[in-house]
């Protein structure tokens, strides 16, 4: 199976920039919405994929946008969370139970 433009520009794009290029992993689904690009990478390199408040995985999505126009698709990307990820909203709230226990006197 050959793969599309957007699925090799997203892998070459991705394994430039982290640590683990093996272990990046591409998957492309084509529905009615358009094309669903889905990544998973090693859970050491989520950092680096999304980047300070979500800049880079921002960067990256527009880079898509891009190819995506110039070959009539609508391309989005979704990163996978990694195993034994914790959902953001939990790390956050663990955050603000910490500062209120340091508080508790």
């Amino acid at each position: 199976m050959s793969k599309s433009a957007d699925q090799e520009f997203l892998e070459f794009l991705v394994k430039s920039i982290v640590d683990h290029p093996d272990d990046v992993k591409v998957d492309r689904k084509v529905d009615e919405m358009g094309v669903l690009l889905a990544l998973t990478v090693h859970p050491q390199d989520m950092g680096q994929v999304v980047g300070r408040q979500g800049a880079t995985a921002k960067s990256i999505r527009s880079l898509l946008r891009i190819v995506g126009i110039k070959n009539n698709a609508r391309v989005n990307l979704k990163i996978e969370e990694p195993e034994g990820g914790m959902p953001r909203a939990r790390q956050e709230r663990g955050a603000v139970d910490r500062v209120v226990d340091d508080l508790r006197i």
